[in-house]
């Protein structure tokens, strides 16, 4: 359309300059046509060259009045004003013609433009649009200096945590050393069934009472020095230990090189640690979890060996060492912060006195300061906590009684309902052989038979559904160290 009427403007200028020469030396009318027709087939050949030289980047623009006016040149010879896309307003207008009329889009050889996609977010993309850290976890160079962790969780709805006990891969003493004579892999150690239950957890966190080292020497007088070597923290990443504790009375049993080397190991290992570090500010500082938009804070501490000088040396602002917590202030100082920084605040606290019936003094003073404080769980062992219910009243802090056998587990819950009409809101299991001694006679405990444990398990998680179903919920159960097939 556009060139067909350039073409006869063109047509009409042609034909008057032909008559005009006819008039002084007129040709004749055959000549006159066959002279038109091949003015009118050039300029169309033309035109339509230029058009599909040019046509590919042509847009059909309008503005509020319509399209742009072309105007004519003084020669009677067309002039376009070429808009700032690059289109000719007398082509956007015989185009909306078209289109007003409900013609086809364009003409046959017009080239249509390509229809111009939003880009789409990624699943990725648009989880951390969505998420309220969404800023947070696009920042690395933050997540490294606040000890972030960007995870995932395998519900959407919920994040799984699990817990174990003290750890020991010293291969100079029996656990490490039987593993080893049976094949030395993580399953020769560990049941498939409790293998699975450990890696079916979202985070599990991990007790690692002892350094990963070759080098320093033992604690001078300690009846117990442990260590292992660096490259059994292989060990800890096949049982998908993700946050370890080094918190214990144990992490400087091989002095300052030994630790340093355990900080370096877990790094290389890319497992984060809590409880222990260069100086204070790192032993003291918690570990966060970002899963399901839920950020949820690790905190470890310990009150073990309460004495001025303790074999395990206390960090300090300028000295490595473990993050003691004898003078609680720090420790509330740094659950508020985490507190206030986080959805969810986990304090694992290594306190008490083993094989007493009874809290001590100092778990009597500061549970009550962790749960003010803002501690959300609180986990600890040593003792039988027949008052712990009485140490976080009034706050909402879940409490978790560790038990050894069915016995022990029925003492507890029993107590707890008649004195406080409370239950446990999770139990945790840890085998007579790693400590769980409460409910066996010595003999038991050095002679009882995996067989027989297998069956106190059972008994164990039956004592504490039947106190599930007495308070209308569901006690989660957490096995910790000390359970296996060997």
């Amino acid at each position: 359309m556009w060139y067909a009427v350039n073409m006869k403007k063109k047509s009409y200028d042609t034909i008057t300059k032909i008559n005009r020469k006819h008039d002084v030396n007129s040709p004749g009318p055959v000549v006159v046509f066959f002279i038109t027709l091949g003015v009118v087939l050039l300029c169309g050949v033309s035109i339509m060259f230029l058009w599909n030289h040019f046509g590919d980047n042509a847009k059909v623009t309008t503005d509020a009045a319509g399209v742009e006016q072309s105007s004519q040149s003084a020669s009677g010879e067309v002039a376009s004003e070429i808009n700032a896309s690059g289109q000719d307003p007398e082509q956007a207008k015989e185009q909306a013609k078209e289109q007003e009329a409900g013609q086809a889009e364009g003409l046959l050889w017009e080239k249509q433009p390509e229809e111009q996609k939003e880009p789409t977010a990624t699943p990725e993309e648009a989880v951390v649009e969505e998420s309220r850290y969404g800023e947070v976890l696009q920042d690395a160079q933050y997540l490294k200096e606040n000890r972030i962790v960007p995870w995932s969780a395998s519900d959407e709805e919920s994040v799984t945590l699990g817990f174990v006990g003290d750890i020991l891969l010293d291969d100079e003493y029996a656990i490490l050393a039987n593993l080893l004579q049976r094949g030395g892999t993580i399953r020769d150690g560990i049941s498939e069934e409790m293998l699975q239950e450990l890696l079916g957890v979202d985070i599990l966190v991990a007790n690692n009472e002892f350094p990963y080292t070759n080098r320093g020497m033992p604690t001078e007088g300690k009846t117990y020095t442990f260590r292992a070597d660096p490259d059994a923290v292989s060990y800890l990443q096949d049982m998908g230990v993700d946050v370890a504790v080094l918190a214990n009375n144990h992490m400087f049993d091989f002095g300052e090189e030994g630790l340093l080397d355990t900080l370096s190991t877990l790094e290389e290992a890319d497992i984060p640690y809590v409880g222990a570090g260069r100086n204070l500010e790192e032993a003291s500082a918690p570990v966060y979890f970002i899963a399901n938009d839920i950020k949820i804070a690790f905190v470890a501490a310990t009150q073990i060996e309460r004495l001025e000088n303790p074999d395990t040396r206390g960090a300090t602002e300028q000295c490595s060492g473990v993050f003691r917590c004898l003078d609680p202030t720090k420790l509330y100082e740094i659950v508020r912060e985490a507190d206030a920084n986080s959805d969810f605040v986990v304090v694992y606290m290594h306190w008490g006195t083993e094989n007493v019936a009874e809290p001590d003094w100092a778990q009597l003073d500061q549970a009550p300061g962790l749960a003010e404080a803002g501690a959300d769980l609180i986990i600890s062992g040593a003792g039988l906590p027949t008052e712990l219910p009485e140490l976080v009243k009034g706050y909402d802090v879940k409490i978790a009684p560790i038990v050894s056998s069915a016995k022990s587990a029925t003492v507890i819950l029993k107590l707890w309902e008649r004195k406080y009409n409370r239950t446990a809101d999770l139990v945790v299991i840890e085998g007579p052989k790693a400590g769980g001694h409460l409910g066996f006679k010595p003999d038991e405990v050095m002679n009882i038979s995996e067989a027989e444990y297998k069956k106190e398990i059972t008994n164990i998680m039956d004592v504490v559904d039947s106190f599930g179903e007495k308070f209308n919920c569901l006690i989660p159960v957490v096995v910790a160290g000390g359970i296996s097939d060997h």
